[in-house]
């Protein structure tokens, strides 16, 4: 709880019912008739969103980009390229009239939403919609005169992905960019925004860890303090072909689930301690002895089998109109699990261009395949020895059909967006 803040509380009834305030309850999509998860985690009784509040559209402007970065699975894919139209656009903007809360839109995809000039006004079009507005960006094209665009139409949040702490490890992964000019952008970003205790937007960013640039994460985390940054994420390299098989740093974490999920697995609480020089070695073989790690009351160990997509409301929007219920099913795209090489194919649910995009998050074959996401009750892929049901997310050994998600690094937290 933050300091000085009140907490709040909720009231069980005469009848047994949980009385939640209001303001949460609105907050949360906790209207009659919706069907809430419940964990009992200890001493603690955890509510998931319901699966039919929707509060968070990710918007692909385009999937052109000005850079060929060696981490992108447009490097394996064959499909063809575009640009969002107004149009499109506009469909989406509809879409979200009728929803409260408004829901959040982030720009981004698998291209460089900087690359489509329309970007700062459909930015502010959604400002004025009261939408909160998100982007991410490799930062090489954003200039003083966008910067200054993407501030005066609201943008909250830019998120710069930097992968390197030195130009030359930095260019190692990202081909074609230079590290000192996108920091120089990312500064002049920083001196342009209106001042105050909460400028926006506000900045993040986002590092891809791999066997070759791992050791740059401390001072990249340095790199995005001394710039502004609020928020800084990590994710594993999604392995998209040969070159980055050996680049992967979670396989161990991935073999490990299987054990470690097993409820004749011992149990090891942590308090929490600091991580200093004299702590250090002795916290790591904890969090490696094959225990149920838990750390200051989190769970460090087992299986995730959580998708964050549909715990946060969301749906992903392609740049022609294509619905997904998450970005790895926007495009079809081939990635490495368990030595297999998984052909994971798009999954498109509607398009906003010839339905409402209510329509499309109502339709009830939507409703219950988000239903069937949140309970997660698909084929343990990600940690099993590995079958030939692996190679695609077409169906898997448990009678699920597509799309089978039991293969989802993004469900066990090994891979993460913003």
């Amino acid at each position: 709880m933050i300091p000085g803040k009140q907490a709040s509380f909720a009231e069980v009834d005469e009848r047994g019912r949980l009385i939640l305030p209001p303001e949460i309850a609105q907050q949360y999509g906790l209207i009659p008739g919706a069907k809430v998860r419940v964990d009992n985690e200890n001493n603690v009784v955890r509510l998931h969103r319901p699966t039919s509040q929707l509060m968070r559209l990710y918007v692909e402007p385009t999937d052109h980009c000005n850079l060929d970065c060696v981490t992108c699975y447009r490097n394996n894919w064959a499909e063809s390229l575009g640009r969002m139209t107004d149009a499109t656009y506009a469909r989406i903007l509809a879409g979200t009239t009728d929803l409260d809360p408004k829901p959040t839109i982030f720009f981004g995809g698998i291209g460089e939403p900087t690359l489509h000039t329309h970007l700062p006004d459909w930015i502010a079009q959604a400002k004025a919609l009261d939408c909160r507005v998100e982007m991410i960006t490799n930062g090489t094209l954003l200039t003083e005169a966008l910067s200054r665009q993407l501030i005066e139409a609201g943008l909250d949040l830019v998120w710069v992905s930097i992968d390197g702490a030195t130009p030359e490890s930095y260019a190692d992964v990202r081909l074609g960019a230079e590290l000192p000019n996108v920091l120089h952008n990312l500064t002049t970003l920083r001196r342009l925004r209106r001042g105050g205790h909460f400028p926006k937007p506000e900045i993040g960013v986002a590092f891809v860890a791999m066997d070759r640039n791992i050791n740059d994460l401390p001072e990249v985390m340095q790199i995005a303090q001394r710039h502004g940054a609020m928020h800084f994420r990590v994710s594993n390299v999604l392995a998209i072909d040969e070159q980055l098989r050996g680049e992967r740093l979670y396989e161990s974490a991935a073999n490990d689930i299987t054990f470690i999920s097993s409820s004749f697995t011992p149990h090891l609480s942590l308090p929490n301690l600091p991580f200093t020089e004299k702590t250090r070695d002795a916290l790591f073989k904890a969090f490696s002895s094959g225990y149920n790690v838990n750390f200051a009351g989190n769970s460090f160990s087992g299986a995730n089998d959580v998708c964050n997509f549909v715990e946060s409301g969301a749906l992903a929007i392609a740049w022609n109109g294509n619905v997904s219920p998450c970005l790895p099913l926007m495009h079809t795209h081939t990635h490495l699990i368990k030595g297999h090489w998984r052909r994971s194919r798009a999954h498109n649910v509607g398009n906003v261009n010839q339905r409402e995009l209510l329509d499309v998050w109502n339709d009830p074959a939507y409703v219950a395949y988000r239903d069937h996401v949140q309970g997660f009750a698909f084929a343990p892929c990600t940690f099993c020895g590995g079958c030939e049901m692996l190679d695609g997310n077409e169906e898997d050994c448990v009678g699920n059909v597509f799309p089978a998600c039991g293969g989802c690094l993004w469900a066990q937290g090994l891979i993460q967006c913003p």
